[in-house]
């Protein structure tokens, strides 16, 4: 379903086989969609055009395009710098190309760099600032491994300290360049300043699968897990991970989450969206609780993540858009008020969300992406 959130109408709905998933493509306008052949693209048909000191907007009809980048067992699609990477799980290859060139609806061939890892596993890739990728190394058996690798494919960092691999985040770069969280099992790591640095935890395991970061904020919002034994761990605590001093805070909501929970505001705020229905709103330095902002009705995480409940995404506009799978809602949340703005009907359940604005996810050298949202299957 493509949804007009000003005048709450579904514009166009569009028919397509299996469990999907939705990615930002990076350019303002396009959706990559995660089907069983790989990342086909979807124009959703809001146009941005630049005119002097502000924008127009033009709106033409949603539609699928027939480019699909082949990809057995898509998974990560990471927006980073002006570039957007895709990963395949099936066969570990890593296609990268300017978010820009997405534009037009077409990619071509001279248009992506093709990358690969050296066993296929579930990973992922994150274009740097420098023209350097960083990509996770392992098997479907065990990942441990994060490298960076130059433009001619040396390696010029490396951990193999990063048990479970998986999530992964930017924050604020450093005057040395990119700095990039991922998620381990024994505390995250952190590229920053051309090295590997790992965050002291207290816990022996440590587990943050899902993180997200904000460009102007050196702090990383992640999930907490702490059992190892645990079939379906169900945390109420947050880390907010400093990049710079490669420490955490952890703050209690009191209630629980699930992967999909997580955010970040325009201005940096962690957003967490608990079992009690409410989305807190965090001020990321100090773990503050600036708001909460009752949304939705109490829920708890469903047994299999495929199935629909409430998820939280943030939009290049600053609102917060939150699903609501038993009322069949989308509901706009204004972050820096703390109310809720809109709460548009649906006709059918929502599972998955993309905002798109115009505006492109990531502009160049001052902005990035945060870190894609996809829970472990395994």
């Amino acid at each position: 379903m493509t949804v007009d959130t000003e005048s709450g109408d579904v514009v166009a709905t569009t028919e397509m086989e299996g469990f999907l998933r939705l990615n930002n493509a990076g350019d303002g306008r396009h959706v990559m969609v995660s089907t069983g052949e790989g990342f086909s693209l979807f124009d959703t048909g809001l146009i941005a055009q630049g005119h002097g000191d502000h924008d127009h907007y033009y709106v033409s009809d949603p539609q699928l395009t027939d480019v699909t980048i082949e990809a057995p067992e898509p998974g990560h699609v990471v927006v980073h710098d002006g570039k957007t990477a895709l990963f395949s799980d099936g066969t570990g290859a890593i296609t990268v190309m300017d978010s820009e060139a997405i534009h037009d609806g077409e990619i071509s061939d001279d248009e992506i760099e093709e990358h690969s890892t050296e066993t296929a596993h579930h990973g992922v890739a994150v274009p740097l600032s420098s023209g350097e990728l960083l990509l996770t190394q392992g098997t479907a058996d065990a990942r441990n491994t994060v490298q960076v690798l130059s433009p001619a494919g040396e390696v010029v960092a490396e951990t193999t300290d990063c048990p479970g691999v998986h999530g992964e985040a930017a924050a604020k770069p450093t005057a040395e360049g990119d700095v990039v969280a991922l998620g381990c099992e024994n505390g995250p790591v952190i590229y920053r300043d051309g090295a590997f640095h790992k965050v002291a935890v207290e816990e022996d395991y440590q587990r943050s699968g899902n993180l997200f970061g904000h460009h102007d904020s050196s702090i990383i919002l992640g999930d907490y897990k702490i059992d190892p034994d645990a079939e379906q761990e169900r945390p109420t605590r947050i880390g907010l991970f400093d990049t710079l001093t490669d420490s955490v805070t952890t703050v209690d909501l009191g209630s629980s989450y699930w992967f999909r929970s997580l955010a970040r505001g325009a201005d940096g705020e962690a957003l967490i969206l608990t079992y009690d229905g409410q989305l807190n709103v965090l001020d990321e330095e100090t773990g503050d609780v600036i708001h909460e902002i009752d949304v939705v009705e109490p829920w708890e995480e469903p047994e299999e993540w495929q199935q629909p409940a409430p998820l939280v995404k943030v939009g290049a506009d600053g609102f917060a858009y939150v699903t609501d799978a038993a009322a069949q809602q989308l509901h706009v949340v204004d972050i820096e008020a703390g109310t809720v703005l809109d709460s548009i009907d649906l006709p059918e359940t929502p599972t998955e969300l993309a905002v798109v604005t115009g505006d492109p996810e990531s502009a160049g050298h001052d902005e990035d992406h945060a870190g894609h949202d996809h829970e472990d299957e395994d």
